[in-house]
């Protein structure tokens, strides 16, 4: 089984989709055997109890330094041995340490058709913000794996979701979740525990 270890900052709703797809048997060959936050109360710890699976948190606010918080981040993700580590809406840059340590066993969801709206300063509500100012008819989601940079590592899967006229950045949102993010990252996990998708610093 493909050890599978979520990081999440906020509601999980792809960590929701994670779960179900495990349940209902889409997904074969993985299983969460824990769920990491940054943040205290956050939804996504709920989702994990109810599921059954071990939820904690790591704050970068309960260390002195930035570089402590990265020293026990690492060894945090090593006491899981995971096989795999899936950034789920996971607001906090990688440590360079942790990208050499696991490096090609971290993938991330990103919500625009990478290398649209990516980078720096692009997550949440301020993809979907860009995308509408811009005026682009077509937007969606990115499963990739990660790199040093942000957003830059080889690119799993992508959908894409139509941009429609009347969109706010909450409902261009809500439909990427439900048209792309929740199906292409559980397919992308249940590929790599199958061995279709391996990492060779590409695809």
């Amino acid at each position: 089984m493909l050890r599978t270890l979520v990081l999440v900052s906020g509601g999980g709703t792809n960590l929701q989709a994670i779960i179900d797809r495990i349940e209902d048997k889409t997904i074969t060959g993985a299983e969460i055997v824990g769920v990491l936050s940054n943040n205290y109360g956050v939804y996504a710890l709920e989702r994990a109890e109810k599921a059954g699976i071990p939820g904690e948190v790591l704050s970068p606010k309960d260390f002195e330094s930035r570089e402590d918080f990265n020293n026990a981040f690492l060894e945090k993700l090593k006491s899981y041995n995971p096989d795999l580590i899936v950034l789920a809406g996971f607001l906090v840059k990688i440590p360079e340490a942790v990208i050499e340590e696991f490096e090609g066993r971290i993938i991330n969801i990103h919500p625009s058709l990478i290398p649209a709206f990516c980078g720096t300063g692009y997550y949440g509500l301020k993809v979907h913000e860009a995308a509408l100012k811009r005026g682009v008819k077509v937007s969606g989601a990115t499963v990739h794996f990660v790199d040093s940079g942000m957003d830059t590592g080889p690119i799993i899967a992508q959908r894409a979701v139509y941009v429609e006229d009347g969109d706010t950045p909450e409902i261009l949102q809500r439909r990427i979740m439900e048209q792309a993010e929740w199906k292409i990252l559980p397919e992308a996990i249940s590929k790599i525990a199958s061995g279709e998708i391996k990492y060779e610093r590409r695809v």
